[in-house]
């Protein structure tokens, strides 16, 4: 138990040896370490989920997940513990909450960033039906791009199609009201139509003339509408109308498994929209809530440290920042006045060398005349 202390306490960023002489202040750091202990666990798992979706399908995205993972919970920690430690509660309330403003807004920052993945981790279900609704939208919004471009570049080839088909339609209902005519003519059968003589006579031969050269041009009709569909046909597969599908249930799990993270983060936010274009109020309220409930996670040690009273610890604190500032202070003086006393020495070195040297080229000088 006492290990587990000193582990929040350190989290805290409390000096530890100091604050062992207060135990009524011990119970205030181990809440506030604990805080950013968790909050530090939190935003590890925020991190590696984010990076695994970033390389998710690669080999090593666990991996990267994990390492990612730990890099980033150790950064928040070590930023948590810094902001809640240099809270100074030597001044009035205004000046403490003027100067841990800077450290609440980069709380907030961080409560975002952590809370994100997250979010998308526990509406992970409903992220998936948004994917694979989108997913289909895009397909047929392909399908019918694809389409129209080519209904657009083979319109001439189309509508000589759609003539061909015509002609050949008219020409079967053609042949076959003159097939009946010719049976009718055959058997003597009398009306407006025939002549009414039994027989393969004049008017018959006269209507298997007319039916021979419609059932001609029936033949060639369906030999050309043939060839152009064939090479529209060609024309489709080149052009990759054919090939386009809308996507199976079971390509549309493995699309939205292997969503990235953008994908993701898009689809969440499109949660809080109705089909119609208005907010979901539930579903924008819950993802809210859940965004807002990380925030104040991570500005609780602040919050806590800014509402706790001034207590001995701080108080010993402040001391002994001060006591460390008059000791540099000292030290400062004491390194001055060395130096100092130390120059005046090479100075006074430096005057008796000289004064030598001099006196020593006089002499030189005077020995040279009297020789002179």
């Amino acid at each position: 138990m006492d290990k587990i202390t000193r582990f929040f306490w350190f989290c805290s960023g409390a000096h530890v040896d100091t604050l062992q002489k207060y135990p009524i202040e011990h119970n205030k750091y181990v809440g506030i370490g604990a805080t950013i202990f968790f909050t530090a666990l939190f935003a590890s798992l925020s991190g590696g989920y984010a990076m695994y979706f970033v390389f998710n399908g690669d080999a090593f995205a666990v991996g990267f997940a994990i390492l990612f993972g730990l890099l980033w919970g150790t950064a928040i920690f070590n930023m948590d513990r810094y902001i809640v430690s240099s809270i100074n509660k030597e001044g009035s309330t205004n000046q403490q909450i003027l100067q841990a403003s800077p450290r609440i807004l980069l709380a907030i920052m961080i409560g975002i960033v952590i809370s994100r993945p997250l979010e998308l981790k526990i509406f992970d279900k409903e992220i998936r039906q948004k994917l694979k609704v989108a997913y289909i939208k895009g397909q047929h919004s392909k399908i019918d791009t694809l389409q129209k471009t080519y209904n657009q570049k083979y319109s001439q080839e189309l509508a000589k199609t759609a003539d061909l088909k015509k002609e050949k339609d008219s020409l079967e209902r053609d042949i076959n009201r003159s097939r009946v005519q010719l049976n009718e003519e055959v058997f003597g059968d009398k009306n407006n139509q025939t002549s009414g003589i039994v027989g393969y006579g004049t008017y018959a031969k006269q209507k298997q003339g007319v039916l021979q050269e419609k059932e001609d041009r029936l033949k060639l009709v369906t030999q050309n509408a043939d060839k152009m569909d064939q090479y529209l046909g060609q024309r489709k597969e080149y052009e990759g109308v054919n090939a386009t599908r809308l996507f199976s249930d079971h390509q549309l799990d493995s699309l939205a498994k292997v969503a990235g993270f953008a994908d993701r983060n898009w689809a969440l936010g499109q949660l809080t929209y109705n089909d119609n274009g208005t907010r979901d109020l539930d579903t924008y309220l819950a993802i809210s809530f859940i965004g807002y409930l990380f925030i104040l996670f991570e500005c609780l040690p602040v919050f806590v440290k800014l509402m706790s009273p001034k207590g001995p610890y701080d108080v010993a604190m402040a001391k002994t920042h001060e006591a460390n500032i008059y000791y540099a202070e000292r030290d400062k003086e004491r390194d001055i006045k060395v130096i100092d006393s130390v120059y005046d020495d090479h100075v006074d070195e430096d005057v008796k060398r000289r004064r030598n040297t001099l006196a020593s080229r006089t002499g030189q000088d005077r020995d040279r005349h009297r020789y002179d």
